[in-house]
């Protein structure tokens, strides 16, 4: 084989290939079903942050646990207070939503 036939065989290969990819792309196009509400929107987004944090609050809580539990097993009264810290912390974090539902800020 010569190198034109080669460069031919490549370009229609590139080609075809092409041609697929177009093709897969257009058929495969699913329409976006956006809410009637946008609002509805914003308050699932403020529903799924809220819900992330409560996790990550919840995971601090139980940190403090275990650095009270620890500390009160050494006796280690910086440690006990760093326990103590991180339970509150927890504790707060945790309950945000709630937190500023009550104060009137969201």
């Amino acid at each position: 084989m010569n190198k034109r036939s080669l460069t031919k065989k490549n370009g229609r290969r590139i080609q075809c290939i092409w041609a697929v990819l177009v093709l897969t792309i257009s058929l495969l196009t699913v329409p976006a079903m956006a809410a009637d509400d946008p609002l509805s929107i914003v308050n699932n987004l403020s529903d799924f942050i809220f819900s992330i944090i409560r996790a990550l609050g919840i995971i601090i809580l139980g940190w403090g646990v275990v650095q009270v539990g620890m500390s009160i097993q050494s006796h280690d009264a910086s440690q006990r207070t760093q326990g103590f810290l991180c339970l509150f912390g927890g504790l707060l974090i945790a309950f945000a939503k709630e937190i500023l539902t009550t104060i009137g800020v969201a």
